[in-house]
């Protein structure tokens, strides 16, 4: 984490944005990377958004997201291209592949497979998690965008910050529901006996929103339409645990299942709409209906 405190000097003009001064005058990092390197700041003892004028004599505290230090290994994998040009690629990111590098999952990564392609078309490294937007869990199917400039990486992430990117997303569950659409509004916190899952709270955590609708139902299991308001780690999968719907497949939040005991994961990315960068209005981005989706439709009788 890199930090800075300090007085704002001089250079700082009557009503100059505080992102502006960090870049500018400071030059602790250009205007893309305040964004991208998830800045936070401090004026005078309170915190304030990176818009905020300064003037001199302020006394300001910065923290911001530093680049890992380990190197990450350029990697010619294959990646299902839904759209690609100059700025942004979208990909169908398979089941099983891991998004991020982290412990264990040096190699094989989408990250890997992204500073290739950034290589091979002549451009900079861009840290260990090259243009890299948003994530989708390991065991989760779909559509993934990421950038090949910081700009652009900016541009995108501040559509999902501000939550003007829709998200939808279909999924096998156990159970049959009685509502065929509804709301699930929630708290969201880590599980305080397991700290690498999340519950479902009335006292603690982040809001978390999710729409769903039933598209088709067999016995003992529903296909579900939904839609994240909110983008909280784990939120598809903890809300339709909470509602009493597990997905199917699940190995975290999920329940054994008689019929489809090998089932994975029945959760998949399947339609992203944001506006590119330097585009004129929102494009939607689709990943076909996965074959562990068709085969498990096959299985099922309608009711």
């Amino acid at each position: 984490m890199g930090e800075f405190q300090g007085p704002v000097d001089e250079r700082a003009s009557s009503g100059l944005r505080l992102d502006r001064y960090v870049a500018e005058c400071l030059g602790i990092l250009s205007r893309s990377q305040v964004k991208s390197r998830a800045l936070t700041a401090r004026l005078n003892g309170r915190e304030v958004k990176i818009s905020r004028p300064v003037k001199p004599g302020d006394f300001l505290e910065l923290r911001w997201e530093e680049a890992e230090s380990t190197t990450l290994e350029p990697q010619d994998l294959p990646l299902d291209i839904l759209y690609e040009d100059s700025r942004a690629v979208v990909i169908n990111k398979a089941q099983g592949m891991v998004v991020h590098p982290g412990a264990g999952n040096r190699q094989g990564t989408v990250a890997n497979a992204l500073l290739f392609r950034r290589l091979n078309r002549g451009l900079s490294a861009q840290g260990p998690r090259p243009g890299i937007v948003h994530r989708l869990d390991k065991d989760t199917s779909g559509v993934l965008i990421a950038a090949y400039d910081d700009e652009a990486l900016a541009f995108l992430a501040d559509q999902f910050k501000n939550r003007s990117t829709k998200k939808l997303y279909i999924a096998v569950v156990q159970g049959n529901l009685k509502e065929k659409k509804g709301r699930i509004e929630t708290l969201i916190s880590r599980d305080p006996r397991d700290r690498k899952k999340f519950v479902c709270s009335t006292t603690r955590g982040k809001r978390a929103i999710t729409l769903y609708r039933v598209v088709k139902q067999w016995p003992g299991y529903s296909l579900l339409m939904l839609s994240l308001k909110t983008g909280r780690t784990h939120q598809l999968r903890v809300h339709l645990r909470h509602l009493g719907y597990p997905i199917l497949g699940d190995p975290i939040y999920g329940k054994p299942d008689r019929r489809f005991p090998q089932a994975t994961l029945m959760l998949h990315a399947y339609r992203l709409t944001l506006i590119l960068p330097q585009a004129l209005g929102p494009s939607s981005f689709k990943a076909p209906v996965p074959q562990r989706f068709r085969d498990i439709f096959k299985s099922l009788s309608p009711l």
